[in-house]
């Protein structure tokens, strides 16, 4: 019989929302996260490489996709980011499986799956329950031009291609607002699991992995 995965938590939330800083509140309580975003930088420097740089000649630097270049190419052009996403969203999945499979090896009882575009790519389907995490527009809006390099016409794009934070929030699950500051956060991500680990122990999650 094979482990038993572990209850997956996806968690999502539009730029600027808090999402980060909530994905390593949950690391220091000691669950493990997945972080699609960090998936991709890597795959770019392993086994997305070859078939990126096939789709879009010219973007791998010794070895290793130019996200800078990439960004020139897809950018704004929606036919282009689907020929991406086709190429790396399926190599995200195996590392994800993977993590999932090791998590359930180690017999953790929950596992987050970090995900910035979790609705508007389906993830939904494969997880137990999503945590959206918020904040008032202008608090996000603060939060997201104080970033280096972030423009009023990047930051429209970034949301362009987001769904709406009401929409997001409709549809979750749990909902962390992130305007309160660190020491709130913390207080509803530990009760938070809590409650999940309850859970947990009554069996409420769907069984070994059937979403």
């Amino acid at each position: 019989m094979s482990p038993r995965l572990p209850f997956r938590l996806g968690l999502t939330g539009s730029i600027g929302m808090g999402k980060s800083t909530t994905a390593q509140i949950f690391r220091e309580l000691g669950v493990p996260v997945h972080d699609a975003d960090a998936a991709v930088h890597a795959l770019y420097g392993a086994e997305g490489a070859a078939p990126v740089e096939a789709a879009f000649p010219g973007v791998v630097v010794d070895g290793r996709v130019d996200r800078a270049l990439l960004g020139a190419r897809v950018f704004g052009n929606d036919e282009a980011m689907k020929r991406l996403e086709a190429i790396v969203h399926p190599l995200v999945r195996a590392r994800e499986k993977a993590f999932l499979d090791q998590a359930a090896e180690a017999g953790e009882p929950i596992a987050v799956l970090d995900i910035p575009l979790l609705y508007e790519t389906g993830a939904q389907d494969r997880v137990d329950a999503v945590l959206v995490v918020t904040a008032p527009e202008d608090v996000q809006r603060a939060r997201v031009m104080a970033r280096p390099g972030m423009s009023e016409e990047t930051f429209a794009a970034i949301l362009a291609r987001q769904m709406p934070d009401a929409e997001k929030r409709r549809r979750a699950d749990h909902v962390l607002d992130t305007r309160h500051g660190l020491d709130h956060a913390r207080a509803a991500v530990a009760e938070l699991l809590h409650q999940l680990r309850a859970a947990r122990g009554g069996n409420a999650n769907k069984e070994d992995g059937d979403a």
